[in-house]
């Protein structure tokens, strides 16, 4: 039976900028990220982990419900220290929900983190 491979990392942002810079870094250590920047559109795509703009109107909600229905990971990250943003996905059981520079910081870990095939 041959290896069903991994779904590839899932990245849901809209800003242009900071979605070259996840994929930059997934290249970099030879993960592969597919972008999203429809929250209503990430409910049936399959992947190993899921980033999240948190700060998406509906993001907190559509990575919740897709951590609900694929039980893998979800790393959100918001402008700044927003707390507020935080406690919500904390309680809607996102896994980690941290400011921006922090996971721009840990980014090629988290990336390395995730399943593969």
């Amino acid at each position: 039976m041959p290896d069903v491979p991994t779904p590839p990392v899932l990245a849901l942002v809209r800003d242009l900028i900071f979605a070259s810079r996840i994929t930059a870094t997934a290249r970099l250590v030879q993960v592969d990220v597919n972008l999203i920047s429809d929250p209503a559109r990430l409910a049936d795509q399959p992947g190993s982990l899921l980033i999240v703009d948190l700060n998406l109107p509906g993001a907190v909600d559509a990575a919740a419900n897709w951590k609900r229905t694929h039980n893998r990971e979800v790393v959100g990250f918001v402008s700044h220290v927003d707390t507020e943003t935080i406690t919500r996905a904390q309680q809607a059981g996102l896994d980690r929900a941290m400011a921006r520079s922090g996971f721009v910081a840990a980014l090629a870990t988290i990336l390395k983190a995730a399943p593969q095939s």
